[in-house]
């Protein structure tokens, strides 16, 4: 039986590392799979995913307006697929979710969304929260904070390593940009209290 499954963790977890190891380890075997990562990313290039460590592959760039159980139905209507990987998966909608929710019930394909659980400012982000309640299977991928603790929260940092405490949910950036810290940490960074 096909599944949803949701691998949530903070920034530099290895969550990109992980989808394209397994995708790649479908591809071995001879099994097609279709990868999606939100179109204004770029990290990697336009229609990439990319790792840290310098993995890579293409990917079908997303927008909000995407009708992914279309896209998707249609894919596997050319070729069967055996599994759909979603990067960056807190840009999805809710209705994205719910699409991607049709594609493992009706068409009878895993889906695999990998992203962030909350934002710098340690709110769900509307994918992330679709996903959290209605997914088959909740994976928590795990890293940690420079204390040691499990680092469950990310701080967005100016140049000068500053924690910024207001601005849009959504900005792309990387280790530059981001700290993954422990809930801890990340009180004292944001001065919550």
């Amino acid at each position: 039986m096909a599944k949803l499954y949701f691998h949530y963790a903070t920034m530099n977890a290895g969550k990109s590392t992980m989808l394209l190891q397994a995708s790649y380890n479908y591809r071995e075997r001879g099994m097609r799979t279709a990868i999606f990562i939100a179109d204004f990313d770029h990290r990697g290039g336009q229609g990439r995913v990319a790792s840290r460590i310098g993995l890579s592959s293409d990917a079908i760039p997303f927008s909000p307006e995407d009708d992914l159980y279309a896209e998707i139905s249609k894919l596997h209507g050319q070729e069967p697929l055996t599994c759909v990987f979603i990067d960056e998966a807190q840009f999805l909608t809710s209705e994205q979710v719910w699409q991607l929710a049709r594609i493992t019930d009706r068409v009878g394909i895993p889906v695999m969304a990998y992203g962030l659980r909350t934002d710098f400012r340690g709110k769900l982000f509307p994918g992330s929260q679709e996903l959290l309640a209605i997914a088959d299977e909740l994976r928590e991928v795990r890293t940690i904070c420079h204390c040691g603790r499990k680092a469950t929260m990310v701080v967005r940092v100016d140049a000068d390593g500053e924690a910024l405490r207001e601005g849009a949910q959504v900005e792309v950036g990387g280790n530059d940009r981001y700290v993954s810290l422990c809930r801890r940490h990340w009180e004292e960074k944001m001065r919550c209290w």
